[in-house]
């Protein structure tokens, strides 16, 4: 007990919680822009454009293929070499934004196969154009069916902040490294508090998502 009381001492949960908020707003910030890119690139392949469908589908292919980590270590050095400044945040974003659009684009993709090709043809023949059918009548019934995977997702995607501990990002689990490095005993302490708080932030977002899915069922 005593050795608890001075592994969660105020200051070192106040030096987690400061972890914490840049684990949040990292994720929070890839959550919305890889979301956004995800939902572009997915329409993309299910329309099937010409040539750009191919090329957009052969780039996801690649991506979702690669470690993160390794895109990881090509946005915080290779970045650089183009002539483009990131720090530890933006290159983590950065990161994990090229990652989960990729893995988001296939969601949306099959999202929107899921939905029945009637849909379409009854909004055509009431004189919607594709665009219009594709805006008002399929994407909100196929969102309402990717809910689950995107939510599993952007759970992924929080945990997958962890990793980018490797590029020195600021994160929760970089201050808890940070606290147990000058008292070793406070290792399991640390990872046990860094696991709560994870689960908390991870079945709060599953808590929301489930609310949607009922309101918007």
């Amino acid at each position: 007990m005593t050795l608890l009381a001075h592994a969660y001492s105020a200051e070192n949960i106040n030096f987690l919680f400061q972890g914490l908020w840049v684990t949040i707003k990292v994720s929070l910030i890839s959550i919305i822009l890889s979301f956004i890119f995800g939902l572009v690139f997915g329409i993309i392949r299910y329309v099937q454009f010409p040539y750009l469908s191919k090329i957009v589908g052969f780039i996801i292919d690649i991506i979702r293929n690669l470690p993160l980590l390794l895109i990881f270590f090509f946005t915080y050095f290779g970045v650089p070499e183009l002539g483009l400044r990131v720090n530890p945040v933006s290159a983590s974003i950065m990161a994990l934004v090229i990652f989960e659009s990729m893995m988001l684009a296939e969601i949306v993709r099959s999202g929107i196969l899921a939905v029945d090709p009637g849909q379409m043809e009854g909004a055509r023949a009431n004189g919607l154009t594709y665009w219009q059918a594709m805006q008002h009548i399929i994407l909100p019934q196929a969102l309402t069916k990717m809910i689950p995977p995107l939510v599993s997702q952007f759970i992924s995607l929080i945990k997958d902040t962890s990793l980018a501990t490797i590029i020195v990002l600021p994160d929760l689990l970089y201050h808890a490294q940070i606290i147990y490095s000058q008292n070793t005993t406070y290792m399991l302490p640390m990872y046990l508090m860094i696991a709560i708080m994870y689960f908390v932030v991870c079945y709060l977002l599953s808590l929301v998502a489930r609310y949607l899915e009922k309101r918007l069922a």
